[in-house]
């Protein structure tokens, strides 16, 4: 009875160990694959999930009237960027507005050439509404958004999200503070 109680825990343990063992590139059992979308750029052209097929890619929400995370989450973003492109790395960035409203393309291209962003593989998007948003933000990435009636300022979430070529979000980071750059980097490395 003992020898079979001690075997069961063993199983149990391995179990467990080989699960947090498992390979970089495996999907987590609670994954989701992002919803299919088609929103518009700060170029002011179509874009989707259609031009983000058989890539890896890097999300957040933020927005352009924002007076506390959004400034660094970008030039975090921005950080992340320039190491991916100094290895080599095929990575795509997204970066969906929280406030469609007032992120129109041209006022998200003026946010982002504030932080030298390299737009050949950023883009960010609106062209929503702001329910649209905060409905694709909880159902896609488990992310809050809500903009609430009696404040210009949106309330979101600050994360990042790693999504690999096969559509599913497999990874989140802090966005905004101890964001951990060079795992970001060797994520996106085993995806490659």
């Amino acid at each position: 009875m003992k020898k079979t109680f001690i075997f069961v825990v063993l199983v149990v343990v391995l179990t467990i160990l080989s699960a947090c063992g498992n390979s970089e590139q495996d999907v987590p059992s609670d994954a989701k694959v992002v919803q299919n979308f088609e929103y518009t750029n700060q170029e002011g052209q179509a874009y989707g999930l259609e031009n983000l097929k058989d890539k890896v890619w890097i999300v957040d929400f933020v927005f352009t009237n924002c007076e506390t995370v959004c400034p660094p989450m970008t030039a975090n973003m921005a950080k992340i960027q320039e190491m991916a492109k100094n290895k080599g790395l095929s990575v795509e960035f997204i970066s969906f507005s929280v406030d469609p409203e007032l992120d129109k393309p041209e006022v998200l291209k003026q946010f982002g050439e504030q932080f030298q962003v390299d737009f050949t593989n950023w883009n960010f998007l609106t062209g929503y509404t702001q329910k649209e948003i905060e409905t694709f933000a909880a159902e896609n990435f488990g992310a809050h958004v809500q903009k609430p009636k009696s404040t210009d300022q949106v309330i979101h979430g600050t994360s990042f999200y790693m999504v690999d070529q096969d559509g599913y979000v497999v990874r989140k980071y802090s966005g905004l503070e101890n964001t951990p750059y060079e795992q970001i980097i060797n994520d996106i490395e085993s995806f490659q």
